[in-house]
């Protein structure tokens, strides 16, 4: 089993999204031991990009402020190294094309798989070009993490026969964001994942409060919250990891009360 499957092996996860060096590394650890101690199952780290067009105006701004912080990718690789040595979840990069394509698609999947990167969500790489960085991943046991949106209609089937790790079921069209309310039938598209696959699938995009994950991590085998927590790291600052903790908590006890 990959070590991301194992994230699914106890029930429903929780999955929260942290843009690495917002505000800075040392509270990026922090906030990853937090979320690792009060029950997330898988965390996503966002690697900075200058243009990231998947997001939202909140991790459109954790960007800028990482960015300008002075963080790097190479600075991130070693914050991993550094965390292994006692987080023991999953971790899954998400970042873009353009990041990974410059830094050399080999030596980013070599690097990930020294540090102890489990996966990478590359949001604007179309399905139809994954073979550029899919055979460099698996050669390195790196999964390369499918979106499925609202949009993929004929192609669920297609994509969730390929997948690995997990299936990123996208709710709703657009960026990232928090949401009142999600109104995609992510029912039909989880049911049709599931007749091409027994791969894990969670739902993110505009989940925040603990009713939604509930809600969404019933339809599905869990819940992905970013700008949520990345409004606390805007909010706090270096004293955001406290208030991560407590919010990853109440998240993972909706997650579980799904079940």
């Amino acid at each position: 089993m990959s070590n991301i499957r194992s994230a699914f092996a106890d029930g429903k996860a929780f999955i929260p999204f942290i843009t690495c060096g917002d505000p800075d590394l040392e509270t990026t650890a922090k906030a990853v031991r937090a979320a690792a101690g009060n029950g997330a199952d898988l965390i996503e780290l966002g690697i900075p990009f200058s243009d990231p067009t998947a997001e939202g105006p909140v991790i459109q701004g954790a960007n800028i402020r990482a960015l300008a912080g002075g963080v790097t990718t190479d600075k991130i690789f070693e914050l991993v190294k550094e965390l292994r040595k006692d987080v023991k979840i999953p971790f899954v990069f998400m970042t873009y094309a353009n990041v990974v394509y410059s830094y050399d698609a080999e030596r980013f999947m070599a690097r990930c798989c020294e540090s102890g990167v489990d996966g990478i969500i590359l949001p604007d790489l179309p399905f139809e070009e994954k073979d550029e960085f899919s055979a460099v991943a698996r050669q390195y046991g790196i999964d390369l993490i499918s979106l499925i949106a609202p949009t993929s209609e004929d192609r669920i089937a297609m994509i969730a026969k390929e997948a690995e790790g997990f299936i990123y079921v996208v709710s709703s069209l657009g960026v990232t964001g928090e949401r009142s309310s999600i109104t995609t039938n992510i029912g039909d598209i989880v049911g049709m994942i599931r007749k091409n696959t027994d791969i894990p699938c969670a739902v993110g995009f505009g989940i925040s409060k603990p009713e939604q994950a509930k809600a969404m991590a019933a339809l599905s085998d869990g819940a992905i919250v970013g700008s949520a927590i990345i409004k606390l790291l805007e909010k706090y600052g270096k004293d955001a990891p406290q208030y991560i903790g407590e919010y990853v908590r109440e998240m993972k006890n909706a997650v579980s009360a799904a079940e």
